[in-house]
């Protein structure tokens, strides 16, 4: 019973062993870059990463990133001027682009349709527009550069905070040991990442943020609220508390997806928009990836070509 139990042992151990070189060698793990909140309270990526990002079981999206001093994903440094023109996007993982070669990106394209533009992409995965906005006050030396800006807003997520908050127990976890040897062992990484690991991760999330049970039965009551007055009452909270550019900022989003009631309000309170729902409508292939619901090289196409047909038409940019 005894030389089972060491045979079986062993035999765990060299396949263990077999299936991390396997993803080592053939790379089928992501490589995700270090979080941080910097001296300001803006989380971000911590600068100068670079790696590759790897969706699917068998590598069916496997790019480059590169985070830039900044703490983003970009071709480019930002270094805005007065005698330049510079566009800077900002949002969630969609604008990350991790789903494309970072030399590639929706920052690139539109740079491309547009002559001598700087386009600075401030992508993060996980941003809403509490984040979007406190990033334009904390960086507002920066911003005061920067000609315009385009936040691209997902509604149904985007405006479930009035007030930003840096989100530091999101961090400590990503820090924590579990997180720490998920990153070391590529094998626990790829099964990580094709969640294999999802019911341990669950349990983690659900002891870290067991200390918020009471904050979240409080906040219930909301449930009985029009959730688009409760969004939008978010957004006057957030335009109020961070200052909102009417003249400089547009928001990037898909009507067909957003709110009649925020809509209506943007139009009648002077808020621009470069909606994209009429090009996805008429898209002539899938705009996503067929394993993710991220837009694909064509989507990001499509959101280049909208961009920049709205600042040729707007702001004579050519």
């Amino acid at each position: 019973m005894k030389k089972l139990f060491l045979k079986t042992s062993l035999y765990a151990f060299l396949i263990l062993i077999s299936l991390e070189l396997l993803v080592r060698v053939f790379h089928l793990y992501t490589e995700v870059p270090v979080r941080y909140i910097d001296s300001k309270g803006v989380e971000k990526s911590l600068p100068n990463q670079t790696g590759f990002a790897v969706t699917g079981n068998r590598r069916q999206n496997f790019s480059e990133y590169h985070i830039n001093n900044s703490g983003f994903n970009s071709y480019r440094e930002f270094s805005p001027t007065k005698d330049h023109v510079e566009i800077a996007i900002i949002g969630d993982s969609f604008i990350e682009g991790m789903h494309q070669n970072y030399y590639n990106s929706i920052g690139k394209k539109l740079e491309n349709k547009l002559n001598n533009v700087e386009v600075y992409e401030y992508g993060y995965a996980g941003y809403n527009l509490a984040n979007q906005l406190y990033l334009i006050s904390a960086y507002k030396e920066k911003f005061d550069l920067i000609d315009h800006v385009v936040i691209y807003l997902k509604y149904e997520n985007d405006l479930q905070n009035g007030i930003y908050k840096p989100n530091y127990d999101r961090i400590a976890l990503l820090k924590s040991p579990l997180f720490k040897i998920r990153d070391e062992f590529k094998l626990l990484s790829y099964a990580s990442n094709n969640g294999i690991l999802d019911p341990i991760k669950n349990v983690v999330i659900k002891i870290m943020n067991s200390n918020k049970k009471a904050k979240d039965e409080e906040s219930t009551e909301n449930n009985h609220q029009n959730e688009d007055l409760v969004a939008l009452e978010n957004f006057k909270n957030l335009v109020k508390a961070y200052g909102f550019d009417k003249q400089k900022i547009s928001f990037l989003l898909n009507s067909k997806t957003t709110s009649p009631t925020f809509l209506n309000y943007c139009k009648s309170n002077g808020y621009k928009i470069i909606d994209f729902a009429e090009a996805f409508e008429k898209a002539k292939k899938p705009t996503t990836l067929i394993y993710d619901m991220h837009w694909n090289n064509y989507g990001r196409e499509l959101i280049a070509t909208v961009i920049a047909d709205y600042f040729k038409k707007n702001y004579s940019i050519k």
